[in-house]
């Protein structure tokens, strides 16, 4: 989705500490474009909070009759720098983007796109949707992914009942992003994050065991909810502080109460955000609107050939409105958003991509390297000199007894001296060496397993990546 705002407010956000208790965030009513606008109700970014987490944005809207608001119609435009997070209660949006990815956005599935250098996508309500009700959400990427190429992944989570001491049921869970009560999502994310709907019986009240690094957000969609003891009003957002264990949400109401729970450790790096694009500094984003509209042809390039280059055209669009221009930026300075913690998390500054590993190893940097276990952060990295060149991302499940690799990447300037290669057997080895298994969701570990038989033993029985 698109911020359809033709002024958007160039706002600096606070982040200061949070008190130990529930901050409540007000939302405030954003149309979403054109005469018969589809009313938003949006509460991040707000002038209290930023970010929660990774999350950096938070649109709800509906349920809405789209025969009077016009439903979704937003014509293609672009985002740099972050993740699109779809997730629908009622209705269905036809997706299209620049990647070449169709997708029909549907309730209970996920549907996520990486913006990363660059995307251009549109979305539309179908025509046989008659009610449009959900969430739109953005994460911003760290500064070692946020140049990574465009891409869409589409997910189906399960529904997990939850259920009280005697066998009663206190209503049901989908987790489509991280991982909560037992339950993960595949989904490659480029921060720790957690991304659930939950509903639940009336009267009924949950505890869930929670990441202490985590701050935590809820957002009642239509009636009230009790989080941690305190009444919050739906549609506003409820956050709370790193360092609980446990979190307890009630339902005081008469009918089922739906409900999303975000979370994520503090982001610990300072962002520019205005309009669709999110970067790093007033200069970026600057070139970023440059580049747009030099592409859709209402202004004349500014900027370098790379940023001309920087989004492509919709694929398989037919019909529909333009795309849409990026508005006049304010005539102030964009100010970037602080950070949440006291100066930023030790970041890699080389961009990734993906990995292409060849037999050519004769270089000083494939002699130079080294690697290691970073365990805190959930993965093996490959240093050469002082810098993090690559890594291999897992989640540890079944109580750490089962490794599960999701991603492996290397920097552009260390492509092809066999790194990825190297990193992933000194990955395996150290596996075997704990006596734990694998779960291969990595596309590259599971090519590494082709060509290294010997390793096949680690795999969890019956794994189907």
């Amino acid at each position: 989705m698109s911020n359809l705002e033709l002024d958007p407010p160039e706002t600096l956000c606070a982040e200061s500490p949070a008190p130990p208790g529930v901050e409540v965030i007000e939302p405030r009513d954003v149309p979403l474009g054109g005469p018969r606008a589809m009313p938003v109700r949006r509460t991040l970014p707000s002038k209290q909070r930023s970010l929660v987490g990774a999350w950096c944005f938070l649109d709800h809207y509906g349920p809405d009759d789209v025969s009077t608001t016009g439903g979704m119609r937003v014509p293609p435009h672009p985002h740099t720098g972050l993740q699109t997070v779809s997730w629908l209660f009622t209705g269905e949006i036809e997706h299209r983007d620049s990647a070449g990815h169709q997708a029909m956005v549907r309730p209970g599935e996920l549907n996520l796109m990486t913006a990363g250098r660059g995307i251009n996508h549109s979305e539309y309500s179908t025509p046989s949707t008659t009610v449009l009700h959900g969430v739109q959400l953005w994460t911003a990427l760290p500064e070692p992914f946020r140049n990574a190429a465009p891409g869409f992944e589409r997910y189906v989570p399960r529904a997990v009942v939850l259920e009280a001491d005697d066998g009663g049921r206190l209503g049901e869970l989908r987790v489509f992003l991280g991982e909560l009560r037992g339950s993960a999502s595949p989904v490659l994310t480029y921060s720790a994050i957690l991304g659930a709907e939950l509903v639940l019986e009336p009267g009924a009240a949950v505890d869930f065991a929670v990441e202490p690094e985590f701050e935590h957000a809820v957002l009642p969609d239509g009636g009230d909810a009790e989080v941690e003891g305190e009444r919050i009003a739906g549609a506003h957002l409820a956050y709370l502080s790193p360092g609980r264990v446990r979190l307890r949400l009630r339902n005081p109401g008469r009918a089922p109460l739906r409900a999303v729970l975000l979370g994520g450790p503090p982001f610990g790096e300072e962002i520019t955000m205005w309009w669709n694009f999110v970067g790093r500094s007033h200069e970026e984003i600057v070139a970023y609107r440059s580049a747009w509209n030099a592409q859709i042809g209402v202004e004349e390039a500014a900027g370098a050939e790379d940023d001309a280059a920087r989004f492509a055209p919709v694929v398989g669009l037919t019909g529909g409105e333009g795309p849409l221009p990026a508005p006049p930026l304010p005539h102030v300075r964009l100010r970037p958003r602080p950070s949440a913690r006291t100066g930023s998390a030790q970041t890699e500054r080389n961009p990734m991509t993906a990995v292409q590993d060849t037999p050519e190893e004769s270089t000083a940097a494939r002699h130079a390297a080294h690697f290691v276990h970073a365990e805190q952060r959930h993965r093996y990295e490959v240093h050469v000199g002082d810098a993090t060149v690559g890594f291999a991302q897992y989640r540890l499940k079944e109580e750490g007894a089962v490794v599960a690799f999701d991603h492996t990447e290397v920097s552009d300037g260390y492509s092809g001296l066999g790194l990825a290669s190297r990193l992933v057997t000194f990955a395996l080895d150290d596996v075997r060496s704990k006596g734990q298994r694998i779960r291969p969701y990595c596309p590259y570990v599971r090519a590494f397993l082709k060509r290294h038989p010997e390793y096949q033993d680690l795999v969890v029985d019956g794994f189907e990546g």
